[in-house]
């Protein structure tokens, strides 16, 4: 059994994640660590991770990243793994991240997703044959009306592994409206499209001569995020210090 701290556990996803545990034979969530609580949850809620004191064998952080220097102290000072499901850092608390990965397991994604890791596996894999065959390389990502970024850490993360699987000599273009030129083939196009209610849409076209081959990844909803984290957690109970992500629990 998978002992759960979750920090967040108010927030739409730390929700997600309650619900999804409370059916996962597996996992349980032992302690939740929130500013507000209203009593709605099965198990006791403190203010900060300082004041909890319950036995537990990782913690999943879906907040954000105002109070990491405490969250990485209490679990370093514990030699609890954390699960980091959070976006929006700063350089220097991506250090910080770094640093404490030297004494604890830490695993940390742009996106929790199964399903996208796996897509992120399967476009690297595409690059390495297409791009030599000369295929064009775009990314198009769609996201609902109020998602503050663009384009999304994701596309960016995926956009990352098939420049890294290329050789990294690929460069991103977000915005193609001030230019008239031909298409650099070294390029990578990067588009986003933001309205509705969409959960996040991420779609990878190499496009050749007279052919043209898509990978697409469709999220119905939140759901797919916090099973990828609780899956995630389960991985990274007891394992050794270190930076993981989630292609380690895609394999």
């Amino acid at each position: 059994m998978t002992r759960i701290i979750m920090r967040g556990c108010n927030g739409r996803m730390g929700q997600v994640i309650s619900e999804i545990v409370s059916g996962d034979e597996g996992t349980e969530i032992v302690a939740g660590i929130d500013l507000k609580d209203e009593g709605r949850n099965p198990y006791p809620v403190f203010s900060h991770l300082t004041d909890c004191t319950v036995a537990a064998d990782v913690v999943i952080d879906f907040s954000s990243p105002k109070g990491l220097t405490e969250l990485l102290t209490v679990c370093t000072e514990r030699e609890l793994p954390l699960v980091l499901c959070t976006t929006g850092f700063t350089d220097d608390q991506l250090a910080e991240i770094e640093e404490a990965s030297k004494k604890i397991a830490v695993l940390r994604s742009a996106n929790m997703s199964l399903g996208i890791n796996t897509l992120s596996k399967l476009a690297a894999a595409a690059a390495s044959i297409l791009a030599e065959a000369g295929f064009d390389i775009e990314l198009v990502e769609r996201h609902h009306g109020r998602k503050l970024d663009a384009p999304s850490g994701t596309a960016l993360r995926l956009a990352d592994d098939i420049n890294r699987e290329l050789g990294g000599g690929y460069h991103y273009v977000y915005d193609r409206s001030g230019r008239r030129e031909t298409r650099d083939t070294k390029e990578i196009g990067i588009s986003a499209v933001r309205g509705g209610t969409i959960v996040g849409e991420h779609e990878i076209i190499f496009a050749g001569r007279d052919e043209v081959i898509e990978l697409r990844h469709t999220a119905y909803s939140r759901n797919v995020f916090a099973t990828g984290a609780v899956q995630a957690a389960k991985f990274l109970t007891g394992k050794s210090a270190g930076m993981y992500d989630m292609n380690a629990v895609v394999h």
